[in-house]
């Protein structure tokens, strides 16, 4: 299939003719592909703007720990789907970047507990603060029927996966300009 013959608007609610369910399965696939190549791409662009010494892995490290706030690092290792030795190397990295703290777990010795600096709740914030605008401005693009639509498409999604939910937020006010 052709790029143009991908970007071509497709019709919400269309199903696939005689209602073939392994179609209608990839097509799906396909638009959470796409959405998900969007919404990398936003998180890349901010996460460039405001901590380019940043990976995206370390990143869903972060975030991960300021969700569920304190965690073992084999959990954290479980919840970024790596061994724990990579989860390991990330945390040293974290660490030394002062983002994160690393404690022995007290009921456990052999445990180690990681958590997030005050930096590095910060900085969470400030990266994902930093996708709103360019958020928002897609999704004003979109007639509010689609924006409903949408809501429960994409919770229906992360509760399949079992990604904790984001309250919403108001918009970030404005960063002043830098003298």
């Amino acid at each position: 299939m052709g790029h143009d013959a991908q970007r071509a608007p497709r019709q919400a609610g269309a199903t696939a003719p005689g209602g073939d369910l392994d179609h209608d399965v990839e097509e799906v696939i396909a638009a959470v592909l796409t959405a998900s190549r969007l919404l990398v791409g936003i998180s890349a662009r901010s996460l460039g703007r405001i901590a380019p010494s940043l990976t995206l892995p370390q990143l869903r490290a972060l975030v991960v720990l300021d969700g569920r706030g304190p965690v073992k690092l084999a959990a954290l290792a479980g919840a970024l789907g790596v061994n724990p030795s990579t989860a390991m190397r990330m945390a040293d990295r974290l660490e030394a970047a002062g983002s994160l703290t690393r404690q022995t777990n007290p009921a456990n010795r052999r445990e180690v507990v990681l958590s997030l600096t005050e930096e590095g709740r910060c900085l969470v914030a400030r990266v994902l603060a930093g996708r709103h605008p360019e958020i928002a401005e897609i999704v004003a693009r979109l007639p509010a029927a689609q924006r409903a639509g949408l809501i429960d498409s994409l919770r229906a999604l992360t509760d399949a996966a079992g990604e904790p939910p984001v309250a919403p937020r108001p918009a970030p006010p404005p960063e002043a300009a830098a003298p």
